[in-house]
């Protein structure tokens, strides 16, 4: 989304003001974005929509001169309770940002409404967002070829031509060849005037007449343009390393995930599933749903499908590391992995879990997240909103985690947080390997 301003500038504001109040808008609307986000279902995620601004966030500051400097004092017409100097006490309940239900005269201002396209939208909703750590790994097929230039040639097509190294080459031949120039020409011709007109030197007059129609054969018999002189720009294809990605989707569906569990991880993969499929060419998707077992399904079976049972994490992992090895060469992709549960798992199996995750899952992968889902039973603080009581699988990853590994670990309990939670995950490191 570009906002462009086309009033003119006022006098006493510069440029920057206004790039500045452009900036400002623009922030308000992307914030309005990923609000209204939190409130649509699975399916409008990416949909573009109506979305609504503060009033006070379009007004563009200005400078007022005043009068006079200093303090001043004064008291406004119609006032009959105060007098200057008189100190007014603070409203009760505080007075701040309470708002009111409108002005006494029954004027105000409503909020700015804006209805943005579906491009509009997504263009704001995954504002630096990307895959961390992408690395471009192999070249392959015809279209990842980039054509380049690889100097002139003496043949081509008109949209290819030079203009100014066949030009170049023009003027070394016709000095070279000693064409002359319209100059020339003139001041040969004038010169003859000028004696023919004074009527002397008969014999220097031919003279000059000869020259100047031998000069004038030269300039028709040697061209302004050769053929010889067009030169084309000449371009070569280069194959280009691309970055291929594989994206696996692991979701629990067992009978411990309610619905309401399911609904924010499908919302998370949701998220995903549009942030992938916009932003890159070359992902694939891998969906896997698991109770005690775990099995590779489409787009449609993962999202929709009721089936439920039994919970065993390992499963998925296991599943995860067999398609990888199957089907992504880890010389050729970069392997990523979304896990969402809500951390219920035999305790049994947790010690395999974690072994398949240490030894066999984060060594291959650019980067692994794991979503942690609660319904309810949820407290506040440190920035978050997290689960009273860390399940068994937390405790499990939390073991794996350090700063050196490629992985992430977040919690969320209602749909208002998916959206600042992947953020988190995915956000555009500084130092961070971008993709194209």
């Amino acid at each position: 989304m570009h906002i462009i301003d086309r009033r003119v500038d006022p006098g006493g504001k510069s440029l920057a003001n206004r790039q500045r109040f452009i900036r400002r808008a623009r922030a308000l609307v992307r914030q309005a974005v990923r609000d209204a986000s939190a409130s649509r279902k699975i399916r409008e995620i990416g949909e573009g929509g109506a979305v609504t601004i503060p009033a006070d966030g379009v007004h563009e500051p200005i400078f007022r001169p005043t009068s006079s400097g200093g303090m001043r004092e004064h008291v406004l017409p119609g006032n009959k309770t105060y007098i200057a100097g008189d100190h007014i006490e603070r409203p009760e309940g505080g007075g701040g940002g309470a708002g009111s239900e409108g002005s006494p005269d029954g004027q105000g201002e409503d909020q700015f409404r804006f209805v943005l396209s579906r491009e509009e939208f997504l263009e704001l909703f995954l504002e630096d967002l990307e895959l961390p750590n992408l690395a471009k790994r192999q070249i392959i097929g015809e279209d990842v070829t980039r054509r380049l230039p690889a100097g002139f040639r003496t043949a081509g097509p008109p949209a290819a031509l030079s203009v100014t190294r066949t030009m170049r080459r023009s003027l070394s031949r016709r000095i070279a060849l000693g064409r002359p120039s319209p100059e020339d020409i003139e001041r040969m011709t004038r010169e003859i005037e000028e004696m023919e007109a004074a009527g002397d030197a008969p014999e220097r007059i031919a003279t000059l007449r000869a020259e100047l129609e031998r000069q004038m054969r030269r300039s028709v018999s040697i061209p302004f343009i050769d053929p010889l002189d067009l030169r084309f720009r000449r371009l070569e294809t280069h194959p280009e390393p691309i970055a291929r990605a594989v994206m696996f989707c692991l979701m629990d569906v067992s009978a411990s995930m309610d619905e309401a569990m399911k609904d924010l991880a499908k919302r998370f993969f949701s998220l995903l599933y549009l942030f992938l499929t916009r932003r890159y060419e070359r992902v694939e998707i891998v969906f896997i749903r698991h109770t005690h077992e775990a099995k590779e399904v489409d787009e449609d079976t993962f999202f929709h499908s009721r089936e439920s049972g039994g919970t065993v994490i390992s499963s998925a992992l296991e599943e995860m590391v067999r398609i990888a090895k199957e089907r992504f060469p880890l010389d050729q992709w970069n392997i990523y992995g979304a896990q969402a549960s809500d951390g219920d798992n035999l305790s049994s199996d947790n010690p395999r879990a974690v072994a398949l995750l240490r030894n066999a899952i984060l060594p291959i992968s650019q980067y692994y997240a794991y979503l942690q889902v609660a319904n309810g039973g949820e407290e506040r603080g440190g920035g978050g909103i997290f689960p009273r009581q860390e399940t068994t699988l937390w405790r499990a990853y939390s073991e794996v985690l350090e700063p050196s590994l490629p992985m992430a670990m977040r919690k969320v309990s209602s749909p208002r947080d998916i959206y600042p939670v992947f953020r988190e995950l995915f956000e555009k490191k500084s130092d961070g390997v971008g993709a194209e």
